[in-house]
């Protein structure tokens, strides 16, 4: 079996889906993306693709060494999120091919369902409580939401006071038995970090996500010991050689390395098993599409320490098209009771619409990241 072409579709609302077709007729589908960078991605594709026309899809882990290592420039967002996606549907491919999930190559499940959260509020967060009981409602044991708005390196106890209330007002309308992931998303700096997990720590969150840039990490020492809250990163981390330091200083409690930018399956997997080794969990971080999803849920059934997902089914991102718009069987990804069950199919587990891609793909986008200003006209962390 050899690859005979590699095609790539940008599709609303923000996302790049990959094809990979072969001479025997079995086609895999990836989801290479960086958020705001889809065409950039979609070239790094296009350039990797000589590497693999005429090549056996099956050779992955050669297939991933070659991207990775003979371009000798490596790593980083764009060129390790062209790899996942063409990862992610070499594995479709292989799946496909010997009619099992991918997880039953990967040594079988170790788990027939895992946790998933709801997002809640939006880029700056509001009515967090009613949309916390919403969720709730319909099932969800954990929802996850953006914890402040933008914020200076040190700045006003007003927006502490703000973001607070905001978590207060969750414990208030579910309970205290509800997770409640809170992410900083990078737009605190070490010093106000600090002062929100201690005043953050009495709603018992599930987790504090990102609390400094991943740039900062080393700054978690400092953040570690001001909360017993659990720490987690690693969204904007792409190799297991970006996490190598982070696990081995132990201050983290929960990775999120995204399969679709993180080196795909293969490297993601290789990555949960170094955090397993320091005991630390994983929460895969996926506000994508179902390629993504169908990805990181195969990696999660052969995952002991995977022990929640994130899927953005209903994310403020979504306007216009959402994840299930794009699959045949919707029920692959049904939540009960706040749960969704390992897919039973071949490869990936889902079946592309591929003619809704394509005509989507007619539309296509030019999402772009907000740009953020602080009063006093300096960029601001998105």
């Amino acid at each position: 079996m050899k690859i005979t072409n590699l095609e790539t579709y940008v599709v609303p609302p923000r996302w790049c889906f990959l094809k990979i077709q072969t001479d025997e007729g079995i086609t895999g589908w990836g989801e290479p993306v960086v958020e705001g960078r889809a065409e950039t991605v979609k070239a790094a594709v296009n350039e990797l693709s000589d590497y693999l026309i005429g090549r056996n899809p099956l050779h992955i882990e050669d297939h991933w060494n070659v991207m990775y290592r003979s371009g000798f420039y490596r790593g980083g967002p764009i060129l390790m999120s062209a790899i996942a996606g063409i990862d992610q549907a070499l594995w479709d491919i292989k799946g496909k091919f010997y009619d099992a999930p991918i997880y039953e190559l990967m040594g079988g499940a170790c788990r027939d369902s895992i946790k998933v959260y709801s997002w809640i509020g939006g880029d700056r967060p509001s009515d967090v409580g009613q949309a916390a009981k919403d969720v709730v409602d319909r099932g969800f044991t954990a929802v996850k939401m953006n914890g402040t708005e933008e914020m200076q390196y040190i700045d006003s106890f007003e927006k502490v006071e703000k973001a607070v209330s905001r978590i207060a007002g969750i414990r208030e309308a579910v309970g205290n038995h509800i997770g409640v992931g809170i992410d900083f998303h990078g737009r605190v700096h070490k010093a106000m970090a600090k002062v929100l997990v201690k005043e953050l720590e009495p709603y018992k969150p599930m987790f504090i996500e990102e609390p400094v840039l991943p740039e900062h990490n080393e700054a978690l020492r400092d953040i570690a010991a001001h909360t017993t809250t659990p720490i987690a990163t690693g969204e904007r981390m792409y190799s297991r050689w970006d996490f190598k330091d982070t696990l081995a200083n132990g201050y983290v409690d929960i990775i999120q390395p995204d399969l679709s930018h993180a080196g795909g399956i293969t490297e993601c997997k290789k990555i949960f098993t170094m955090a397993e080794a320091y005991d630390v969990a994983v929460a895969p971080h996926c506000p994508l599409g179902p390629i993504a999803l169908a990805a990181c849920l195969q990696t999660d059934a052969t995952s002991h320490n995977a022990f929640i997902q994130e899927q953005s089914l209903g994310i403020h991102y979504n306007k216009g098209s959402d994840l299930l718009d794009y699959i045949q069987d919707k029920s692959v990804f049904d939540y009960k009771d706040g749960y969704v069950a390992m897919p039973k199919g071949p490869g990936l587990g889902i079946e592309i619409n591929e003619e809704h891609v394509k005509k989507m793909a007619d539309e296509g986008h030019r999402w772009r990241n907000p740009v953020w200003r602080h009063k006093d006209g300096t960029i601001a962390e998105w």
